[in-house]
């Protein structure tokens, strides 16, 4: 019988290891180029691996667009590119269909999000109806225009920014599109050290420079196929449901975790079990992903940022009781 707190019975696999070699060398690559910000890189690399996306708060300036590009060209991948305005329309993300009057035929004209990373930079100045051209790809791989359904590029990662609410010119994020991200984050500004050695040439714009690939998309994939299969116990699968039982009962939630969330708390922990050198998801590994997993996607009966949220998270954390075994 597997064990929740020890390793499977069938033990480290090859995948298993070639995965986790890579997770270490994507943080190594990262770390070059994104100085001093080891947490926000280590989000970011449960959420890749994981297989969801990820959604990023902070002011600008602070590294976020470098972030994408160095995950793109470190997965050899290809990089999509949106800014977000008021004006911007859904087929501008998405694509369109031109006719070709030489042909006599319309053909499709895949728009950025057909990449294998795309970054979307200031999501919340989009109106909400753009923001809905995103959920259909971001769920499920695939776009939809004038009744066609065009797959995207696999694997598909959509790193998302949004500015702070109070700033003028922006608009909440839906609650089915914040359900949509499997992790929020803040970059936040580097240490002293760590933005003088920007200045001074070793990491930053120069470090992006020189990265290679590590790896190929296909790759990649086997990655998050392989994290996929890391062992959930069932005692560890309740004490998931507990924490989204108690988002939905505490006072000061008005709409609390989803379902939908609980499969991104379980496949974010099976990447930071991954990252940890184990091939089972302890409860300590729920722990680590829940703030980040489920902040954001709770809207709060008194006005809050997702940082506020994120508190009431691991305040329900702190006392929901770890299983044992």
């Amino acid at each position: 019988m597997r064990s929740m707190t020890g390793p499977s019975q069938e033990g480290s696999t090859p995948d298993l290891d070639a995965a986790g070699a890579l997770g270490a060398g994507l943080g190594q690559a990262l770390g070059e180029v994104l100085i001093g910000r080891p947490e926000a890189i280590r989000l970011a690399l449960i959420a890749l691996l994981s297989g969801g996306h990820l959604l990023i708060e902070d002011t600008p300036g602070v590294g976020k667009t470098m972030l994408a590009k160095a995950l793109a060209r470190a997965i050899g991948g290809t990089m999509g590119r949106v800014q977000g305005t008021p004006d911007l329309l859904p087929s501008e993300l998405t694509g369109v269909s031109v006719y070709d009057a030489a042909g006599g035929e319309w053909r499709f004209r895949p728009g950025p999000l057909f990449a294998h990373v795309v970054m979307v930079d200031e999501l919340n100045r989009t109106t909400p109806r753009t923001q809905s051209a995103l959920l259909e790809a971001m769920q499920e791989g695939q776009v939809s225009v004038d009744g066609v359904t065009h797959a995207l590029p696999r694997p598909f990662f959509v790193v998302a920014t949004q500015n702070p609410a109070e700033q003028i010119g922006t608009f909440p994020l839906v609650e089915s599109q914040r359900d949509r991200f499997a992790l929020a984050a803040a970059i936040g500004y580097p240490p002293r050290d760590s933005e003088r050695s920007m200045l001074l040439g070793p990491g930053g714009q120069d470090a992006l420079d020189r990265l290679r690939p590590l790896t190929s998309p296909a790759q990649l994939e086997q990655a998050q196929a392989a994290v996929r299969r890391i062992h959930l116990a069932p005692a560890v699968a309740d004490y998931v449901i507990d924490l989204a039982t108690a988002t939905r009962r505490d006072p000061a939630v008005q709409i609390g975790a989803s379902p939908r969330a609980n499969l991104d708390v379980v496949h974010t922990a099976q990447a930071h079990a991954l990252l940890s050198g184990r091939d089972f998801v302890s409860p300590q590994d729920v722990q680590a992903v829940a703030a980040a997993a489920l902040g954001h996607r709770l809207v709060l009966r008194t006005q809050g940022d997702w940082e506020a949220a994120s508190a009431v998270v691991e305040a329900i954390v702190d006392r929901v009781p770890v299983p044992r075994g």
